[in-house]
């Protein structure tokens, strides 16, 4: 994940610099008017990236045939609604409810009476409906150009979450519904002759214990599951 992520990071900040670098001449600038609406709106779409940061059971890892334990992360797709309020001239007030398709795989390493490895893997599949509320802080605009960082809050749903659904013996990894988490990144505006597109990066940090516990030992080996990732998203406005 943070090598991906790095990698990320760096196609964003060399696509602003060469930007930045090509519009040093000045030139005319477009949508002249669009920073001075208070209200606008807008779509977005990206993948996202999630995992787990997991908290261990250790008594159970340790008396048990469990022997080792461990997420993956998974790449998922997304789209919202952006509405926009201006608060000043660097800072505005976002509202993006976006749907998100997410999955994430836990691996549970098993020794079986012959002593051999039996790895079994649990496919969590998340349908995300997320309410963030954001702030943006915005550089001054340079031509048709400027960057941006935003941070907030969100409320997110899970439709897709099996927690009172009776697994009759399938021995599921069950997650909560509701979710918190805190959110930070940045982005880059590009004002070009009909709508504004802006690339944006943002972290996500899960506040709450989402692990729903039950008998099986694939979450009495847990204590505590929270989400963390990342989105790649692509706004229109």
């Amino acid at each position: 994940m943070q090598k991906t992520l790095k990698y990320l990071v760096i196609i964003l900040l060399l696509f602003g610099a060469l930007n930045s670098s090509a519009q040093r001449h000045k030139r005319a600038q477009n949508l002249i008017q669009y920073d001075y609406k208070k209200l606008h709106f807008g779509f977005t779409l990206g993948i996202n990236n999630l995992n787990f940061n997991m908290q261990k059971n250790s008594n159970t890892i340790t008396n048990d045939t469990l022997r080792t334990l461990h997420s993956k992360s998974q790449k998922g797709f997304n789209l919202g609604i952006v509405s926009n309020l201006r608060l000043s001239k660097f800072t505005d007030l976002r509202f993006v409810p976006t749907l998100v398709f997410g999955e994430r795989h836990l691996y549970y390493g098993f020794i079986d009476d012959q002593e051999n490895n039996d790895e079994h893997i649990k496919r969590i599949e998340s349908t995300l409906i997320d309410f963030p509320i954001y702030i943006k802080y915005k550089s001054a605009r340079y031509n048709n150009f400027r960057t941006y960082v935003i941070g907030g809050l969100k409320y997110s749903m899970d439709i897709a979450s099996q927690d009172k659904i009776d697994d009759e013996g399938q021995e599921i990894v069950k997650l909560k519904k509701n979710d918190l988490m805190g959110e930070i990144g940045f982005g880059l505006d590009f004002y070009l002759e009909y709508f504004k597109f802006s690339p944006q990066i943002k972290l996500s940090y899960g506040l709450l214990n989402l692990l729903s516990k039950d008998e099986s030992v694939y979450t009495q080996s847990l204590n505590k599951l929270t989400t963390n990732g990342w989105m790649l998203s692509f706004t229109f406005e």
